[in-house]
This record gives structure tokens, C-alpha cells and sequence, in this order.
């Protein structure tokens, strides 16, 4: 190569790399997962005056936001971890020992829980109990191996001092308010009530909230909504095209945390941040 043309493609690549956009550390970041809903069974305008809505004005709403695959289960495996784990059902039990979120972040001394609503008791490994769902909680598949009981979480142990949550938190509405058994219209309810706090919180304290769907009804090439909403994001729509692996990768880019299993290969989420 030519020495002038090597001069002046290492400057190119520095200055690439000085301008990359940096992520942000929220102190706190909640992640609200729910069901079965394509994007535009959501985002249509005879939903317009819901919470759901007025939380995508607040904050980025992505357009192109997809799930990995189908059934629900193998979606929230990939999320936590980087990986279907092989899982293309909605079977129960498994169990892993291999890393995710929890561990990783763990292993840098920061925290990690996940709320399940309706879940019997703290550590619970049930199947199913009511309208509480093992395999939309995908910490109970490591509980045992890679995490302990006390990081698989009832809904009501959720904090009212939100500065006592974890690094990150995992957010499991049962199946009636989580719209795989509810209407929206309930399933909307339950994020005002039981959400919107945080949010208010958050807006002041350097947290974040995502608010995503595992899969879509089959109908719409499974695209489905996710919204990140906090101080840190620049209020607006984002045309990228993220999936769950996507949003793992950021979670871990946030603490420059290893990717993890698929996530590797996926971008962190950019172009949006404060």
C-alpha cells in the first residue's frame, strides 16, 4: 500500500473510532416484557389515548423491533442469555448452567432481579400456578446452577424505593395483564398503575425503562413494539431494526459486559442516546 493512502486510512479510521457514539450507564434499568402482540395491533390509532402510547411520545419508539423466533419461551431465553438454548417449545422444566444476564452482571459485582408476578413464593420453581408462567421467566432455568433463589422474585417484592432496585430488572406481568390472556385495554392499565412510578422516578434519577413484547400473533413477520423511555434517550421514532439480541447486547454494553452467545454478532442499540 502506498504510504499516503495508509496515512490517510488509518486517519479515516481513527477518526471513525473518536466519533463512535458511547453508551450511556443507567443507574437503573427496568425491563417490562410483554406478550403476543404485533406491532400494529398495538400502535394503532384506536389505541392512541392508551399509557402505552403516551409512553412512546416520551420516549424512542422502534419501528423495526423484532422478536427471534416462536413460540414465546425460546424469546425470553434469547434475551437473558444470547441463546434459544435449543428450546423450541413452550416445554417446562429446563435447566441451564451456561452464562446470561444475571451472572454477568453478577460477575462485576452489579445486581440483577427479576419480578415475576403471581409467582408462588420467592424461588419458586413451578411450572405454572394460576396465571403465573414459568417460561415467560426464564431465571428459574439457571436457578440452582449459574443463580441463586433469592434473584427470582415475586411482583410485589418489587421496590416502592426505587433506588433499591438492581442494576437491572426483569419486569414479568402474569398472563392476565400481560395481554396473552387480557385484553390491552388491561394490560395497559396494569403498566399505568403499577409502572408509571418508576418511569416519574426514573426521569430524575438516571434510569430507564424498556417496555418490549416477546413475539408478535404470527401475522406481522413477527415485529413487535419496544420503547425505551428515560432521560438518557432522545424522545422520537427509530427506524434501526433491533431484535432481542440487540437489546441484550446493549444491556451488557451498558457496563461493558462480554456479549454474550448471538449477541456477539449484534449491534448495541445507537443513534438515540442524549
Amino acid at each position: 500500500m502506498r504510504p499516503l493512502l495508509a496515512i490517510a486510512l488509518l486517519a479515516f479510521v481513527l477518526a471513525q473510532t473518536a466519533h463512535a457514539e458511547k453508551l450511556p450507564r443507567p443507574d437503573h434499568v427496568v425491563v417490562v416484557i410483554e406478550e403476543n402482540r404485533g406491532y400494529s395491533q398495538i400502535m394503532n390509532m384506536r389505541n392512541s389515548g392508551s399509557y402505552i402510547h403516551a409512553l412512546a411520545k416520551r420516549g424512542v419508539l422502534f419501528t423495526r423491533s423484532y422478536g427471534v423466533t416462536h413460540p414465546s419461551q425460546p424469546n425470553y431465553l434469547a434475551l437473558f442469555s444470547g441463546s434459544t438454548q435449543g428450546i423450541d417449545s413452550n416445554s417446562c422444566p429446563h435447566t441451564f448452567n451456561g452464562d446470561n444476564l444475571a451472572s454477568s452482571l453478577q460477575e462485576k459485582g452489579l445486581s440483577f432481579a427479576s419480578y415475576a408476578e403471581s409467582l408462588p413464593a420467592a424461588g419458586d420453581l413451578s411450572c405454572a400456578s394460576g396465571a403465573y408462567q414459568r417460561k415467560h421467566n426464564p431465571v428459574a432455568n439457571w436457578q440452582g446452577t449459574r443463580l441463586s433463589a433469592e434473584i427470582n422474585r415475586r411482583f410485589v417484592d418489587f421496590p416502592e424505593e426505587f433506588s433499591k432496585l438492581p442494576t437491572i430488572a426483569l419486569v414479568i406481568p402474569d398472563q392476565d395483564n400481560d395481554m396473552h390472556d387480557g385484553d390491552f385495554a388491561r394490560a395497559d392499565a396494569w403498566l399505568k398503575s403499577r409502572i408509571e412510578p418508576y418511569v416519574e422516578w426514573a426521569f430524575t434519577h438516571n434510569s430507564l425503562l424498556i417496555l418490549t413484547w416477546d413475539e408478535d400473533d404470527y401475522r406481522e413477520g413477527n415485529r413487535i413494539v419496544t420503547i425505551f423511555v428515560g432521560p438518557m434517550v432522545k424522545a422520537g421514532d427509530s427506524a434501526q431494526r433491533i431484535d432481542h439480541y440487540n437489546l441484550l447486547r446493549t444491556l451488557l454494553d451498558f457496563h461493558g459486559l462480554p456479549a454474550l452467545g448471538a449477541s456477539l454478532d449484534a449491534e448495541p442499540i445507537k443513534g438515540i442516546w442524549e
